[in-house]
């Protein structure tokens, strides 16, 4: 007896509505990696990493207070390979649970170089943070370009970064370290890590052309897919535009910074691909605020939705 296609997708219906029914939690086919439900209550709390598509990380100071070595043995179980945002006197230990340090903090994003008051703070503290990156084996350093302020020269803003970044590059090319500039958004102001209200670098695009005016292949841009989405959007599309300057990614859920479930707008698993069809295979890390009962789940739910 044959079948008719409507007949087959009626089935399958049938089937998927059965299953809700009863409880059941619906995920994608295991043949097709980074799309499974991204409901909260899909969560596994044994999933661990399959693919290697990207290299999984996280910001450890979103999980404060929770112990960082503790965190650490979480994120190796789960099979993330390296963390950052962590105070560096735990490096040793980290790098001895096989942890890669997949980015080194310089200076904060309020006294970054537009503002003259801080272009001194913010080379030393660059030069310092790629000497440290270099001795522990890590290639990657934050910068920021920091806060507008009163009577600013925007053009005069971006000559101050350009001649900070200019003058650190050397060591960082001889030494294998690159620079990521972080996009921030200037939206919410409702949490001092949430947004950045006044930060200069709050156009995604902005930055690119910063990075473009630097014209070294060891500056890169940090796509926080958080901020882009609240700052710019059209997430994906920009992660093609400008894929041949992302270094760095960030994720978290938006509105609120929160965890990569139903309960907020970014479909990560579909931003996870297009990442990877560019040819991205580098760190994304896991940089949300967990307000989940276990914020052990919540990162094991991250990693299970951005698998891929």
């Amino acid at each position: 007896m044959s079948i008719t296609r409507r007949q087959l997708f009626t089935k399958a219906a049938l089937s998927t509505l059965a299953t809700a029914a009863a409880g059941g939690t619906i995920l994608a086919a295991p043949s097709s990696p980074g799309s499974v439900s991204i409901d909260k209550e899909a969560a596994d709390p044994a999933y661990k990493l399959r693919n290697r598509g990207i290299k999984h990380t996280l910001m450890g100071w979103c999980w404060k207070p929770m112990d960082t070595l503790v965190l650490a043995r979480h994120a190796r179980e789960i099979g993330l390979t390296g963390i950052e945002g962590i105070d560096r006197k735990f490096y040793p230990e980290v790098k001895s649970l096989g942890l890669e340090i997949s980015l080194v903090s310089s200076h904060g994003f309020s006294n970054g170089p537009c503002n003259p008051k801080f272009k001194d703070e913010a080379t030393a503290k660059l030069i310092e943070a790629i000497d440290v990156a270099a001795d522990v084996g890590a290639k990657k350093v934050i910068t920021f370009t920091g806060m507008k302020f009163e009577d600013m020269d925007r053009a005069q803003a971006e000559r101050n970064c350009l001649d900070v970044w200019k003058a650190v590059l050397p060591n960082a090319e001889k030494k294998g370290i690159t620079l990521v500039l972080e996009h921030l958004n200037s939206r919410d102001s409702t949490h001092p890590m949430k947004g950045h209200p006044g930060y200069f670098g709050d156009d995604v695009d902005f930055c690119v052309d910063l990075i473009k005016r630097v014209g070294s292949p060891n500056f890169k841009l940090l796509f926080d897919i958080y901020h882009v989405s609240i700052m710019n959007g059209d997430v994906i599309r920009r992660i093609r535009q400008h894929k041949e300057y992302i270094g760095h990614v960030h994720t978290a859920g938006n509105p609120g910074r929160c965890e990569l479930d139903q309960n907020q707008e970014i479909n990560y698993p579909a931003v996870m691909r297009a990442l990877v069809e560019t040819g991205y295979n580098d760190f994304v890390a896991h940089e949300f605020i967990p307000t989940w009962s276990d914020p052990i789940l919540a990162l094991r739910h991250a990693a299970m939705v951005c698998d891929v």
